[in-house]
């Protein structure tokens, strides 16, 4: 296994664990693990019900307790000593049920929500320090998005996967998940790469919820990760990966992309990962509203226009624009995206989420990660709610020429609006809040976890977990378990 891609980033990411990581990217990786905890937490709540049957992030749980096995690692929200495995599944699927999880730009996937909850099954399970789940997490995140980024085609703006219907995030996030797991289990680095050689016949995950429901997706994290300390487990165990895994030609990158990808950022620059603007997870970007984050310019603009003063009422109709791929996740079907089944559903809606900006009582208030939307805006009562659908039936989502040319290294939209009163209002975002030009703060991130965090866990635990991750760089080892012991409700 000396030779080929797999090796490189198995490698890379041994020379994480020997040589460590910089502070930059140790403190990235600290306030990815508070957002992808509070995330997981809000998950818990009542306003990620589903109008028929129970939750996937309940079912997971329940099927992972039946399982069995030793307790190794725990399930956040409940407790439940699981399989490292297993609290992987459950945690990976709590972490990506909202739809709130950190998006690398431009290959639009969601990395540490099917990575962390990897590293922290396998960091309890040995009982592994602070500094080594932020390692394992870095370097995981990182070989995830460089897959992302070698399947990014610059005259489609899009990643193949994506147009392909794959979804990327689940796919490459098990590779990842399997680097980090592998890192907490001593993995060398010839053992790395055949964890990496075993994931790549691991992740899966089409996106066809994304334009007509189902709750499908809410699972693809938590399979990823769960996938991920499989691969780590097999290849401790004396399994072995094929070499050529990702290049080969019946490799991960052909048989997913065809000849549709490229080497060159899945290896740019590893042998020189001490310099911090190499790092491709590091630029992963947050979100601020709980909602797919194709969605969030449009939401954006709405907020604009009701800044400026429209109100709901005035709205005769309105245009949607944005890029060609959005635009096939937010804008089609029409009729199912002008009334989404499910609070899930609505996430992936344009007209929704334009609707909802324009009505949210958080439009008004404002909130800890930036005005806009809240999880209030995904209930069952108000995706139902006859005037937010009646508004909603009234905007349409248009391919945008400037956002694509702007997309995917940017969300851009520009939305016009048309009065009752013959009035035409427009306006154009080059970037949603939380990109790459507006970035939230570390005080915003926080305010973020609390929002999800303290209806389930209340203020003050709320606060303690902010604390022991801020200072999870210099945590002893068994501090992950503490950690996730605060994560607990009732």
């Amino acid at each position: 296994m000396s030779e080929g891609h797999a090796a490189r980033l198995a490698a890379f990411a041994a020379n994480c664990r020997a040589d460590g990581i910089p502070r930059e990217i140790a403190a990235d990786a600290a306030a990815r693990t508070l957002d992808c905890l509070g995330n997981s937490l809000g998950a818990l709540g009542a306003h990620t019900g589903e109008v028929v049957g129970p939750s996937p992030q309940a079912a997971a749980l329940s099927m992972a307790g039946a399982a069995g096995g030793t307790g190794e690692a725990t399930a956040v929200g409940s407790g439940a000593m699981l399989p490292a495995d297993r609290a992987a599944l459950v945690n990976g699927t709590l972490a990506h049920a909202l739809d709130f999880d950190d998006t690398h730009l431009p290959s639009v996937l969601h990395p540490t929500a099917a990575v962390l909850p990897a590293a922290l099954a396998a960091a309890e399970a040995t009982k592994a320090g602070g500094a080594e789940l932020l390692t394992a997490l870095a370097a995981g995140g990182e070989v995830c998005c460089r897959l992302g980024m070698a399947s990014y085609d610059p005259e489609l703006r899009n990643s193949v996967f994506f147009d392909k219907g794959l979804h990327a995030t689940s796919i490459c996030g098990t590779v990842g998940a399997a680097v980090a797991a592998g890192l907490l289990y001593g993995l060398s680095a010839d053992g790395l790469a055949h964890a990496i050689g075993i994931a790549c016949s691991m992740g899966a995950g089409v996106i066809e919820a994304n334009r007509t429901g189902g709750s499908v997706k809410r699972l693809h994290c938590g399979w990823a990760a769960h996938s991920g300390v499989c691969a780590a487990q097999f290849a401790a165990g004396g399994v072995t990966g094929p070499p050529t895994v990702l290049e080969g030609r019946f490799g991960f990158l052909t048989a997913f992309l065809g000849e549709r990808w490229t080497a060159e950022p899945l290896l740019a620059g590893l042998e020189d990962m001490g310099t911090p603007g190499n790092w491709q997870y590091a630029r992963t970007v947050f979100k601020p509203y709980p909602s797919n984050h194709f969605t969030h310019p449009g939401i954006d603009c709405a907020l604009a226009l009701r800044r400026a003063g429209l109100r709901a009422e005035e709205v005769r109709s309105a245009q949607l624009g944005v890029a060609a791929a959005p635009r096939r996740t937010i804008g089609e079907p029409h009729a199912e995206k002008v009334r989404p089944r499910t609070p899930y559903h609505a996430k992936f809606s344009g007209p929704y989420t334009v609707a909802a900006a324009l009505m949210s009582a958080a439009g008004d208030a404002g909130g800890a990660a930036g005005p806009g939307l809240g999880h209030a805006d995904f209930s069952p009562a108000a995706f139902t709610d006859p005037r937010r659908l009646a508004l909603a039936e009234r905007v349409e989502v248009v391919a945008d020429a400037q956002c694509d040319a702007e997309f995917p290294h940017a969300f851009s939209a520009v939305l016009l609006v048309r009065t009752h009163e013959g009035r035409v209002r427009r306006t154009r975002v080059a970037g949603s809040l939380g990109g790459p030009g507006a970035p939230l703060s570390r005080e915003q991130l926080a305010g973020k976890f609390r929002l999800n965090a303290a209806p389930v866990l209340g203020a003050v635990r709320a606060g303690d977990v902010v604390a022991a991750v801020e200072a999870l760089e210099a945590a002893p080892r068994g501090a992950v378990r503490e950690l996730l012991a605060l994560t607990r409700t009732g």
